[in-house]
């Protein structure tokens, strides 16, 4: 492929290796570093004077280090005469704080930035011509930009692995762990001509405590919990200890970002699934050595086609 450069960040060198190996393209040569004042540092080992130049960086791990690298190094290939220059962002950083929420005991409007709106600007000012993601946690965050943005979806990976590793598909049912993942179960069970439900978080009056209701029935069936992201997996726990005792015969979960903080490992390990199986827009390496249940889903074929698709329109 002519006139093109794959960069890749700090935050996730294998997925860059795996997008790389895909389209037949060494990773340019760039050296990161920090000064000792933690600030970074970015030095491109190449020319791309006229080049088509793609940066692989997800937002993850320490992620306003990795979004500042990000933004150096877009800025650093666009005065170096680049003829464009692609943020490729498989999991992209600060997108729940995408509207200003209700919170506080007086319900009033909270004073709180709408920060991915604020991360839009700030790659668009570095010099980003054109944003390539996957599975945005609001959709109305490609509005945020006045730069072309490819939300792309695992939802083709996540179909092929439930027909290649779950027996019983067929007999399946696919779960929303709440309301606002409606769309995207209902897309999912379309496609594989089964039935869908979902768990709402009934919400109590003052001093009472929130319970689950689930909606539909997945009595004698493989349940299929399905969301774009899970971080403390609070959530997604709760769910499964739910559709169990309503009598699904397993219970696996599939996320698009698997962010697994804080006690989200042990929370799995005691869960009821049989499997939660992520995508690998974050690394999962770590964490796979402490939870077994924890699979992943290769996309790395989907960027390198929409990276393909791009460079030889």
């Amino acid at each position: 492929m002519p006139n093109i450069v794959l960069f890749s960040g700090s935050s996730h060198h294998d997925l860059s290796q795996r997008v790389a190996d895909r389209l037949g393209l060494e990773l340019g040569k760039v050296v990161t570093k920090k000064f000792s004042n933690q600030e970074t540092s970015v030095e491109i080992g190449e020319s791309v004077r006229g080049e088509d130049v793609y940066i692989i960086q997800s937002g993850c791990g320490e992620i306003n280090d990795n979004l500042m690298e990000l933004l150096i190094m877009i800025n650093a290939c666009k005065i170096a005469s680049s003829s464009r220059v692609t943020a490729v962002i498989p999991c992209f950083p600060y997108a729940r704080q995408d509207k200003k929420d209700k919170k506080g005991s007086v319900e009033r409007w909270s004073r709180a930035p709408i920060s991915a709106k604020l991360v839009a600007n700030m790659l668009s000012v570095a010099g980003a011509d054109h944003i390539i993601t996957m599975d945005l946690h609001a959709s109305q965050i490609q509005g945020f930009f006045d730069i072309p943005v490819d939300n792309l979806y695992a939802e083709p990976a996540v179909l092929q692995w439930i027909k290649e590793n779950i027996l019983e598909w067929r007999n399946c049912i696919i779960v929303s762990p709440d309301a606002g993942g409606a769309k995207r179960v209902t897309s999912i069970a379309d496609r594989l001509n089964v039935e869908f439900a979902l768990i709402h978080k009934e919400r109590k009056k003052a001093n009472e405590v929130d319970r689950m209701v689930l909606v539909g029935d997945v009595k004698d069936r493989v349940a299929i919990l399905v969301d774009d992201m899970a971080d403390t997996c609070g959530t997604i726990c709760h769910a499964a200890d739910k559709l169990v005792s309503a009598g699904a015969t397993k219970v696996y979960a599939i996320l698009t970002h698997g962010i697994f903080s804080g006690p989200a490992i042990s929370r799995i390990n005691n869960a009821p699934f049989e499997a939660v199986v992520v995508t690998n827009t974050i690394p999962q390496e770590e964490k796979m050595k402490h939870c077994p249940k924890i699979q992943f889903i290769d996309i790395s074929m989907i960027l390198a086609e929409a990276i393909r698709r791009t460079h030889n329109v």
